[in-house]
């Protein structure tokens, strides 16, 4: 069985630190470099009920895209719900590591699994990352349809493929106006219209767009707007991020046994409809 360390460089030369953003905290929080690791667990949140999760699993290591100290802090008691989490996994013994925006600007990254889960055909990066002379990397992807849908249609293909939630898909334009060409962006993305409308798609798929940003992008061109939830646009990257290990587990021949978290973390559980609303 492969160490802790040997694991962990494995998943930096796929998701290198140095291109996380200056604000982000990712890589290893807690674990042994020396401890072996046979068993991995994939999820989007590091939260206690995927932790709990890991130690039912008997998983040595747990991999999360969202940090669990983003700010970082001055204690780890559990008498709070992010120190309990560091108590139970090092009282099981149990790493566990971060892949947030890096993971993002990879190649491939957080936006290329949700383009592949929607059939999407990636063209490029929305925002390209300036020191890959290959133009692959960056934030957000670029994307053709095999062939046109309409909106209504695109987010009823969305609602279908992404994992359910209870948001679902949220549309903003004409329904009936038609989709060739899409920018997608894992998590919020509500800070890259600028660039989408550069992009000149017909649509843009992204999670937690807020009022203010998504009436200007509506009033600016007739760009149409399909905001999931954040958990839902994110957790495809687990499936590809598990494969990618599987790969180098029998490349290396580890033998290592490496899961996909099916637990739904995204925080909004139920949803009511207005009455009379616009379906």
């Amino acid at each position: 069985m492969p160490r802790l360390s040997e694991v962990i460089a494995a998943l930096d030369a796929l998701w290198p630190p140095a291109s996380a953003e200056d604000w982000d905290a990712v890589g290893t929080v807690c674990g042994d470099p020396d401890q072996e690791v046979s068993r991995v667990l994939f999820a989007v949140d590091p939260v206690q009920e995927i932790v709990d999760e890991a130690v039912k699993l008997d998983a040595d290591l747990l991999v999360t895209h969202h940090p669990l100290y983003l700010r970082g802090t001055t204690t780890v008691a559990a008498s709070n719900f992010k120190g309990r989490v560091v108590h139970t996994l090092i009282k099981n013994d149990i790493a566990l590591h971060v892949a947030h925006t890096n993971a993002d600007r990879a190649d491939p990254g957080v936006s290329d699994a949700l383009a592949g889960a929607l059939d999407l055909r990636v063209v490029g990066p929305l925002v390209p990352d300036p020191t890959d002379a290959d133009g692959r990397r960056g934030l957000g992807r670029v994307c053709e349809l095999d062939h046109p849908l309409t909106v209504r249609e695109f987010a009823a293909r969305a609602a279908e493929r992404l994992p359910a939630t209870a948001q679902g898909i949220r549309v903003a334009g004409d329904p009936e106006a038609l989709v060739r060409t899409v920018a997608v962006s894992g998590g919020s993305g509500d800070s890259l219209f600028a660039e989408v409308r550069a992009a000149g798609v017909d649509a843009f798929l992204t999670a937690d767009l807020r009022h203010h940003p998504a009436s200007e992008a509506r009033a600016h061109s007739p760009l149409a707007l399909l905001d999931a939830a954040h958990w839902a646009t994110e957790w495809p990257w687990c499936e590809l991020a598990a494969a990618q290990l599987d790969e180098i587990s029998d490349r290396h021949g580890w033998d290592l046994r490496v899961h996909v978290s099916k637990t739904v973390t995204d925080p909004w559980n139920s949803h009511s409809p207005s009455p009379g609303a616009p379906n």
